[in-house]
């Protein structure tokens, strides 16, 4: 399993690290890599969108709001590209959490 790593605000809000948050690209399975999992799903509504409701179980021994300040780390950075960001978020969110659901905070344009 990728290490959780503490993230504090400055990260989030500059996304300073997202590279060594992140898996390489070549290291992430290619399910993620623009796939059709739940994980890239959420990641799009979230990042797209903006997501609430968000009710999401961890798997067992992960503290739910470290792995998801790691995770928000990673999506507000502009220094990964975007597929690369997608696909390490997407694999991430499947290492540290058994399933979610979310509604999209705003209607996909047309």
């Amino acid at each position: 399993m990728f290490e959780i790593q503490e993230v504090g605000f400055a990260e989030i809000a500059f996304g300073s690290r997202a590279m060594e948050l992140m898996p390489k690209y070549d290291e992430i399975p290619k399910e993620y890599k623009h796939g059709d999992t739940l994980w890239n799903k959420l990641f799009n509504d979230w990042f797209f969108l903006g997501v609430k409701n968000l009710e999401i179980k961890p798997k067992q021994d992960v503290d739910k709001n470290k792995a998801l300040k790691h995770i928000k780390a990673i999506m507000g950075s502009f220094e990964p590209p975007h597929g690369h960001k997608e696909a390490g978020v997407a694999f991430l969110m499947s290492e540290w959490f058994q399933d979610a659901t979310w509604e999209k905070a705003k209607p996909m344009p047309e």
